[in-house]
């Protein structure tokens, strides 16, 4: 069979599958799962293997220490020395329990909506369809299929991320399964890295009006490190420094003896990361009186475009022809796991729906689309290893 006519037969495959597509999606929606709940992760958990383990695959249940804990699916067979690929994705989400009183699950022809759909549940069911038509079409692939998903990926990844990389280490690629960039549906073949820092001021404190001389006021000190701070920012660089908090003082006649800011950090290679963490540390107080405190760091690498990276978004591009998708790439603001995997092995995210309101009330994807993005995955896992290609050309 040649590549463009089993590119027809998958995606006609995904077409029929539209109605089981609809009411997992549904299923999973109406589990509510959000990240600060642990307990409410076990329901959407066990869905969720229960397909998987309809296809063949293991699935076993991670426990977390802080989270609602992990799954990790592999082949019941696997060939010995056979190289693997894994998707990647949660099953949590921003919305607390509750929420499907106010933001139901509904269909209205093309549109699906509801608390979770885009991001990222909707991947999840592209997951088991590629799945389902890797068994139809190629039962024993040239690289094993594995996936993961975590319940903390909303809230940094901390208690599955070194999960995570133990697994992109092992792997020859990694399919991240999160929602795709705009209406558009762009892949996401960058992301920034994600950094938080918290500056505590010390001074000291004195009577405002009787002794104002006697005091160091820490606000004072802090209102310099926040200007230092926005300094910092260079849009032509994507480099983005927030002070979104400020916290400080005892009361108006009071000098205030201590104040804290806490600022996002945001740019787009390591080489900023790294200049601009210095450049935090580095700040000194400017206030006679007064001292620093920082800490922080970067929780999220940047996703960068190297060339195993460009490798496996070019084999996309490619295979979307096949499927009579026109595929375009972008940087993405936000960060997600495929910024950790990506300093290990290629990496290609926004492979999930297409859609519109990731965290936002008029969250939704557009079925159809989404369909094709399942045809394109398991085209994806049907390709042969892609990091001696990657390898080659650099």
């Amino acid at each position: 069979m040649d590549a463009v006519t089993r590119a027809s037969e998958v995606m006609d495959y995904m077409e029929s599958r539209r109605s089981f597509a609809t009411d997992l999606l549904q299923r999973m929606a109406e589990s509510e799962s959000p990240s600060t709940e642990p307990g409410a992760q076990v329901e959407i958990r066990e869905l969720i293997c229960a397909e998987l383990e309809r296809l063949g695959l293991r699935c076993r249940r991670l426990q977390g220490n802080t989270s609602g804990g992990m799954l990790l699916a592999t082949p019941g067979r696997r060939r010995k020395g056979a190289a693997a690929q894994l998707m990647l994705g949660h099953y949590d989400t921003v919305w607390p329990v509750g929420t499907l009183k106010t933001m139901p699950f509904q269909t209205q022809g093309e549109r699906v909506s509801g608390p979770g759909v885009y991001d990222m549940k909707g991947g999840i069911v592209q997951a088991v369809l590629a799945l389902e038509a890797l068994e139809r079409w190629m039962p024993e692939p040239a690289v094993t299929p594995m996936l993961f998903a975590n319940s903390d990926e909303e809230i940094g990844s901390r208690d599955s991320r070194r999960m995570i990389e133990r697994l992109a280490q092992q792997v020859d690629r990694v399919f991240v399964l999160e929602p795709s960039l705009g209406s558009a549906g762009r892949l996401k073949t960058a992301r920034k890295g994600i950094g938080r820092f918290t500056v505590t001021v010390k001074g000291k404190a004195a009577h405002a009006g009787l002794d104002p001389g006697g005091g160091a006021s820490a606000i004072l000190e802090l209102s310099h490190v926040i200007q230092s701070l926005f300094a910092l920012n260079d849009p032509d660089k994507g480099i983005t420094v927030n002070v979104g908090t400020i916290d400080g003082g005892l009361r108006p006649n009071v000098v205030a003896p201590e104040s804290s800011a806490v600022a996002d950090v945001r740019v787009a290679t390591h080489a900023d990361a790294e200049r601009i963490e210095k450049a935090i540390f580095k700040l000194e107080s400017v206030t006679p009186g007064t001292e620093l405190s920082i800490e922080g760091a970067f929780g999220r690498p940047p996703l960068e475009p190297t060339p195993a990276n460009q490798a496996l978004w070019n084999r996309a591009r490619a295979l979307g022809s096949e499927l009579g998708i026109e595929l375009d790439e972008a940087l993405a603001g936000g960060g997600s796991d495929g910024n950790t995997t990506s300093l290990y092995t290629a990496t290609l995210d926004g492979l999930g729906p297409v859609g519109d309101g990731a965290h936002a009330t008029h969250e939704h994807l557009h079925l159809g689309k989404t369909l094709q993005r399942a045809a394109l995955l398991a085209m994806l896992l049907m390709e042969p290893r892609i990091s001696a290609v990657a390898t080659e050309a650099t």
